[in-house]
C-alpha cells in the first residue's frame, strides 16, 4: 500500500481560491492522502466552502487556529498529521494531478528528504494589469535567483522549495516552524533542515499554479511585509544566514539612494551624484527589461509600475524593519 501523505493547508479568507486548491489535490492520482485545513477564523465564505467539501470527501479535516498566524497554523497541521509524509500546500495554488505521485517517486529515487516542484505564476482574473504583475513575478529582475520561480527544466539541490513534500521524521529532528516569524518561517525551517544534513531538491519539470496578487496595492502590501520580515528574521533567529543575499538587494538599492543624499546634506552636495548614478543604472535595467516583457496581454506602463511597486515597497519594508530593530535595542 502507498504511504500516506498529510497535506497541510493554512487558510484565512480564501473563498476565491480554497475550493479549486482542495479539488486539485483530492482529484489527483495519489489517493492515500488526508487534507488538514487549518483556518484562522475566516470571516468570508471559506468555512462554508470547506464544510461543503467535507460533506463530499471524508479525508478533509478542518481545524481552527484562533491565533491566526500562518506558522502557528502550519505547526497545528504538522502536529495533527498522521501520514508518513507531510506536504505543505498553499490555498492560493492548484496542483497537477500527478504532483504528489511524481514527487514521491523522485524523492525515493534521488534519496532526498524534502522535494518540491516549481511555481507557474498566473492571474486568476486576466487583464493587462494582472498579467503585467505575473510577468514581473516570473522574471529574475523581479524575484532574483528564486529558482522555483524561474527554472523550467532542472533538477537541483536548493535551499528551499515551495509546497514541498517532507519526510515527517524530519520535524522530529529539526523541530517545528518558528512561530515568531510571520514571514520567512518556511525559509528559516529549510535552513535548519539543511544544517542538520538533510537534502532539499527542486524538480522544476513539474509545477503548480500560484495565483498572484492582481493589483498594485496588494502587491505593495505583500512586498512591504516580505521586506520588513527579512530584517526581523535575522534579529529573531540571530542568524545572518537565515536568508540569502537576494533578500536584501532591494534594501541595498534604497540605501544607495538615501545615504548619499544624507551625506550631501551634511558634508557636500557632490555626494548626491551617487544617488543619481543608482537611479540611472536602475532606470536602464528597468526600461530595458520592461520593454522585453511587453506582449499582447500586458502593457508597458503596468510592467514598469509592477517593478517599481515590488522593488520600492520591498526595500522600504526592509528599511522599516531596521528601525524596528533599533526600537527593540533602545527598549531593552
Amino acid at each position: 500500500m502507498s504511504s500516506k501523505v498529510s497535506i497541510v493547508i493554512p487558510c484565512f479568507n480564501e473563498e476565491n481560491y480554497i475550493e479549486e486548491c482542495v479539488l486539485s489535490l483530492i482529484k489527483g492520482d495519489y489517493k492515500n492522502i488526508e487534507l488538514l485545513i487549518v483556518d484562522g477564523r475566516s470571516n468570508d465564505n471559506s468555512i462554508i466552502l470547506i464544510k461543503n467539501l467535507q460533506n463530499k470527501y471524508s479525508n478533509i479535516k478542518l481545524i481552527s487556529n484562533p491565533k491566526r498566524k500562518t506558522p502557528i497554523s502550519l505547526n497545528i497541521g504538522v502536529q495533527n498529521a498522521t501520514g508518513t509524509y507531510i506536504m505543505i500546500a498553499s490555498s492560493h495554488s492548484k496542483y497537477p494531478s500527478n504532483y504528489i505521485s511524481f514527487l514521491l517517486k523522485e524523492l525515493e529515487k534521488l534519496k532526498c528528504d524534502v522535494i518540491g516542484g516549481a511555481i507557474e505564476t498566473r492571474s486568476k482574473n486576466s487583464n493587462f494589469k494582472s498579467e503585467s504583475i505575473v510577468k514581473v513575478l516570473s522574471n529574475k529582475f523581479g524575484v532574483g535567483n528564486s529558482l522555483f520561480r524561474i527554472e523550467k527544466e532542472a533538477t537541483l539541490i536548493v535551499d528551499t522549495v515551495p509546497f514541498g513534500i517532507y519526510k515527517k521524521a524530519i520535524f522530529d529532528t529539526v523541530g517545528l516552524y518558528n512561530e515568531q516569524l510571520i514571514r520567512n518561517h518556511d525559509i528559516e525551517l529549510s535552513k535548519r533542515i539543511i544544517n542538520n544534513g538533510f537534502k532539499i531538491v527542486l524538480i522544476s519539470s513539474i509545477h503548480c499554479v500560484y495565483y498572484a496578487r492582481e493589483n498594485f496595492s496588494k502587491l505593495a502590501k505583500n512586498s512591504f511585509s516580505n521586506g520588513y520580515w527579512n530584517i526581523l528574521t535575522i534579529y529573531i533567529t540571530k542568524e545572518l544566514k537565515s536568508l540569502s543575499v537576494r533578500h536584501f538587494i532591494p534594501l541595498i538599492f534604497i540605501l544607495s539612494l538615501l545615504i548619499p543624499i544624507l551625506i550631501s546634506v551634511i558634508v557636500s552636495s557632490y555626494f548626491i551624484i551617487f544617488s543619481l548614478l543608482s537611479v540611472i543604472l536602475y532606470g536602464i535595467f528597468l526600461i530595458t527589461i520592461s520593454l522585453k516583457l511587453r506582449s499582447s496581454i500586458t502593457k508597458l506602463k503596468f510592467i514598469l509600475s509592477a517593478f517599481l511597486t515590488l522593488h520600492f515597497s520591498y526595500g522600504i519594508g526592509s528599511l522599516c524593519g531596521l528601525f524596528k530593530i533599533q526600537y527593540f535595542f533602545n527598549k531593552n
